[in-house]
């Protein structure tokens, strides 16, 4: 039997293991994090090349499986590594008093930090997972 095609979703919605993702916090900031995209971050103090580790996963979901963190999901944590260290583009703050003859032109330019994500660890052990199947 033919799986239908849900209208309204892209070809990636279809795909079981693109259906694994978690959303993690960072800089104050949620993102979606997905294995094989790439995040783009507020600057974070590390290396382009090393690994580094999430900590902060508020949700993970895992097709129709979904684990919802108060606030945090305990053991769970997300692999990346940091591919770039950039800056974003040129933003102009213009600041104008009438009749003052005040005029301020002042540009800023955001760094942030683009991560790949290599792995998203759920934190549920196989023990535990069935020992929920067995009070079911």
């Amino acid at each position: 039997m033919e799986k239908p095609v849900r209208t309204g979703l892209s070809a990636r919605d279809n795909d079981a293991e693109a259906n694994v993702y978690a959303i993690v916090e960072s800089g104050g900031r949620q993102y979606r994090a997905e294995v094989g995209h790439t995040i783009q971050t507020e600057k974070l103090p590390h290396q382009v090349g090393e690994t580094i580790t999430l900590d902060q996963v508020l949700l993970v979901a895992d097709g129709d499986k979904t684990v919802i963190g108060t606030p945090v999901v305990a053991g769970a944590s997300v692999q990346a590594t940091v591919v770039d260290q950039l800056r974003g583009d040129k933003i102009l703050v213009l600041k104008y008093k009438p009749k003052n003859r005040y005029r301020v032109r002042q540009g800023h330019r955001q760094h942030y930090t683009r991560l790949r994500i290599d792995d998203i660890v759920t934190g549920s052990s196989p023990k535990a997972e069935s020992a929920e199947e067995e009070s079911e």
